[in-house]
């Protein structure tokens, strides 16, 4: 075992461990005896903005490929013998991360490290063209079903190409095109696991009822004897102009419930308080049902049925906050978009008011809290400090950063950044679906 962190006591009695193995595997430990589970998570530093151009989607396609079995775990294994031992697991794939996860019965906690070790160590050896088959046909059929054919479904997609610009590492989404997909082959597959699934390059977290010498002998007997990997490229340089310079606008006719205003500002990167400010006011604008623009709209204007407006952090790049509002019956878009940037002047000119800000931040504080209160959202919050901020800790004390945000800071970033000439904007105009247009040919069943 290598260096050990010292112990460091936050909020609430909350404490947390750093211990780093041999191979360069970093360990997070979070004793909490409250209830008899235990939470694995580990989260490997690569996600879709470590892809290049003709081989997107690789790292979504690769979350799949590690349920596809190992050298000793075939098949569906891992989901089975999770399950069958009264434990629950997935894993995600972002721009910045994957990660996977399990929670387990506190006793079956080595069973879940087992399985995480034999996967990093061995899926090479399982890893096959059936296999590879198997899960790019799994993923088209994903994006089939969360992005081509659902209603708004290709909106994210398109609004962040547009803040982020061509040969960016932000500028596709993680599930990547269907072309690239199809593209991949199994060698690329091989190498994508070689440079980026080695110790060294992930971060490991147990959180719950453990024994902490006992977990941590667990580790190194699974974990310690995989080698690691020199091989990882560093991602590209992610840093753009803090305001776009000009309104990227596309009309999108589509067969959908309703007309929708949808829009992207380019916001400041996640780890500094220009981001906790942003997260404020976008929380104090849009972030609920006592927000402004839902006060607006929904309420007073009576023009949407929906109205939201979020940050979705970014830590190698600016971050994105994304404006969503559904039209009510026949309102125009235009005039929607009128009062939304009414309001947006009107809250750079004057900032937030005391009970606006009071409300966001105990609206974030509360996320917060949600968070740790699980063993498993615990994990997972000390895997993103120590992967994206090379500290675990700073997780159990982020909202500190958030309730000490001033009024002025709030009203600053949005006067510098919400502002017209720094945003993406979709508009959603509904067409006919072809069953109103004209009759359904019988033999082809009325399908569109």
């Amino acid at each position: 075992m290598g260096h050990t962190a010292s112990t460091e006591d936050t909020v609430g009695g909350l404490t947390a461990t750093e211990h780093r193995l041999a191979n360069g595997l970093r360990v997070v430990l979070s004793e909490d005896h409250l209830t008899p589970v235990a939470a694995v998570c580990i989260w490997y530093d690569v996600g879709s903005r470590h892809e290049v151009r003709g081989r997107t989607g690789l790292a979504h396609l690769f979350e799949h490929l590690m349920f596809q079995g190992s050298r000793q775990v075939t098949g569906n294994g891992h989901f089975e013998l999770v399950q069958s031992a009264g434990g629950s697991l997935n894993g995600t794939t972002s721009f910045e991360r994957t990660n996977y996860f399990e929670t387990m019965p506190a006793h079956q906690l080595e069973l879940a490290l087992w399985l995480e070790a034999d996967r990093m160590g061995t899926l090479l050896s399982a890893l096959d063209e059936e296999s590879m088959e198997n899960q790019r046909d799994v993923v088209k059929n994903e994006r089939r079903q969360r992005y081509d054919n659902v209603p708004y479904g290709t909106a994210f997609e398109k609004l962040t190409s547009m803040v982020f610009p061509e040969d960016h590492p932000y500028h596709h989404t993680p599930i990547g095109s269907m072309a690239d997909l199809d593209a991949a082959s199994l060698e690329d597959a091989r190498e994508f696991f070689r440079t980026y699934y080695a110790p060294n390059n992930a971060v490991l977290a147990v959180v719950g009822d453990i024994d902490p010498e006992q977990t941590l002998a667990w580790v190194e007997k699974y974990f310690g004897t995989i080698p690691g990997h020199d091989g990882k490229r560093p991602p590209r340089d992610g840093t753009l102009p803090d305001v776009i310079g000009e309104e990227v606008r596309e009309v999108v006719r589509e067969d959908v419930p309703a007309r929708a205003l949808m829009a992207v500002y380019r916001l400041p990167q996640d780890g500094t308080r220009e981001a906790d400010a942003a997260d404020l006011a976008l929380t104090a604008l849009g972030g609920g049902e006592s927000s402004r623009l839902y006060n607006r709209l929904v309420r007073h204007d009576r023009t949407a049925v929906s109205a939201g407006f979020g940050l979705l952090r970014l830590a190698g790049a600016p971050s994105m906050g994304w404006l969503d509002v559904k039209a009510s019956g026949e309102a125009e878009i235009a005039e929607i978009e009128a009062a939304v940037d009414e309001e947006l002047a009107r809250f750079a000119a004057e900032g937030p008011t005391p009970e606006e800000m009071e409300r966001a931040q105990a609206q974030l504080e509360r996320e917060w809290l949600d968070r740790l209160a699980t063993v498993g959202g615990r994990a997972d919050e000390l895997c993103k400090y120590a992967v994206l901020f090379g500290d675990a800790t700073l997780a159990l004390s982020a909202v500190q950063r958030i309730l000490t945000i001033t009024p002025e800071e709030v009203q600053a970033v949005a006067a510098a950044r919400l502002r017209p000439d720094n945003r993406g904007v979709l508009v959603y105009e509904p067409t006919p679906s072809t069953s109103e247009q004209e009759p359904a040919d019988e033999n082809e069943g009325g399908q569109q």
